[in-house]
Parts: C-alpha cells; sequence; structure tokens
C-alpha cells in the first residue's frame, strides 16, 4: 500500500486545536498520522515558526489543513515548505503577495462576527460571546459554542496588519471550501480566494466554523487532496 501522508491542522484566531477533534477522531480512525497543534497568535512569524516546527517533525508527505486565519499562517510558508504536498483551505484567507487581512477587511463594512473586537491592554484581539455565539459558530449548538468561546485563543491585533509575502499556494496545489453563509470572512472573498488560487473548489451552506457543524464535508475535502496527491501502490 502506498505511504499515506500526515495530516497537519492549523487552527485559526479565537480556536485551538480542539477546533478539529471531529475531524481528527474520523481522520485517526482511518489510518492517518494526524497533528493540531496550538499556534502561539502573538504574530504571524511566529506562528509559521511553529507551523515549522511541526512540519518539520513529519516523517513524509503531509497535508496541511488552514482554518480562517489558519490559512494565513499556511500560506505565509511561501515557497520552503518542507514535506508539504497539499494545502487545503476552509473557510479561510488566502492572500496574494502584498495583501493583509485589514485591508481586505477594511474595503467592506465590518462582519457580524468582528464587529465588536476587545482589543486588551496587550494589544490582543478577544471575540466577546455574543458575537461568537451568535455569528462566529451561528451553526454550532449554543452550549457547545460557549465553550468554544471559553477556550478562545485571542489574536495580537497587529497580525491583521502584516503584509503577505510569496504565498504558498503558488506553487503547491489548493483545495478550499468556501463557507456560503460566513458571518466572519465574507464568502465572496472566499471566491476569489479559491479561483486566482485555481483551487479545487467546494461550496457549502456553513457557517465559519465548518470543521465543528459539518466535519464531513470537511473530512470529504482532505480525501480530494489526499487522493490527488498520494501516490499510486
Amino acid at each position: 500500500m502506498a505511504h499515506r501522508p500526515n495530516i497537519v491542522l492549523v487552527h485559526g484566531a479565537w480556536a485551538d486545536g480542539s477546533c478539529w477533534s471531529a475531524v481528527i477522531e474520523r481522520l485517526q480512525a482511518d489510518g492517518f498520522t494526524v497533528t493540531a497543534p496550538q499556534f502561539p497568535e502573538t504574530s504571524l512569524a511566529a506562528d509559521v515558526a511553529r507551523l515549522r516546527q511541526v512540519l518539520n517533525r513529519q516523517d513524509g508527505p503531509t497535508v496541511v489543513v488552514g482554518h480562517s486565519y489558519g490559512g494565513q499562517i499556511v500560506t505565509a510558508l511561501g515557497t520552503d515548505t518542507p514535506n508539504v504536498v497539499a494545502l487545503v483551505y476552509i473557510a479561510a484567507f488566502g492572500l496574494d503577495e502584498g495583501e493583509s487581512i485589514g485591508a481586505l477587511l477594511a474595503q467592506g463594512p465590518p462582519s457580524p462576527a468582528l464587529a465588536h473586537l476587545d482589543i486588551d491592554a496587550q494589544g490582543f484581539a478577544w471575540l466577546p460571546e455574543e458575537d461568537f455565539v451568535n455569528h462566529f459558530a451561528a451553526d454550532v449548538e449554543p452550549h457547545k459554542a460557549r465553550v468554544m468561546h471559553a477556550v478562545q485563543q485571542p489574536l495580537a491585533a497587529s497580525a491583521l496588519e502584516e503584509v503577505m509575502g510569496a504565498p504558498a499556494w503558488r506553487s503547491h496545489p489548493s483545495w478550499f471550501l468556501i463557507a456560503d453563509g460566513d458571518q466572519a470572512i465574507p464568502p465572496a472573498a472566499q471566491r476569489r480566494f479559491a479561483a486566482r488560487m485555481n483551487a479545487t473548489t467546494v461550496e457549502f451552506p456553513t457557517n465559519h466554523v465548518a470543521m465543528v457543524s459539518h466535519p464531513e464535508n470537511v473530512l470529504h475535502l482532505i480525501a480530494s487532496a489526499v487522493d490527488a496527491v498520494q501516490p499510486v501502490a
């Protein structure tokens, strides 16, 4: 049997590695080696360094999956991507060189999930519980969304202004799940990201945290990437 690629899952802002739990369980049941590390979200450079640390521990080809700001981390790997054979974006930022998240979001009114960011004295942005439950994780059961809010990983607000260098998706095959009910990253922006990547794209009626509310759809897209890059036995 051909060696199956490893899977590395990259969480976004206001989440942590536990947001991938349903996806991890299913991937492990199918025999995949999965890693879903925690990211500091103190700066884009620190997050990319953590991802490189994890990639250097992989023992073979690896599919990297990024959600939301996690797509920014994945994209910022640039052309130096040890072991990476495919990129999968789940309702994620897929910026091009010279772009920033802040400049992108400033092109329109604040999305409902991000309209009331709470910036603390150390410069980290937090999501209020009401916005988290009703907009960020709108199609997750409220009791589960409140748990997700409790463990949210705040993002350094300065990360929103960091400018992208050469994007990794220019040199790797990419897959993209567009969440057409997303209240954090506008679906129109996701469609634009996916189109210019020439990504294999699916669009699904889900809110921002599809890996929690619709893990099977996320798994199907990951499986599509795996099938495309896995060597024939």
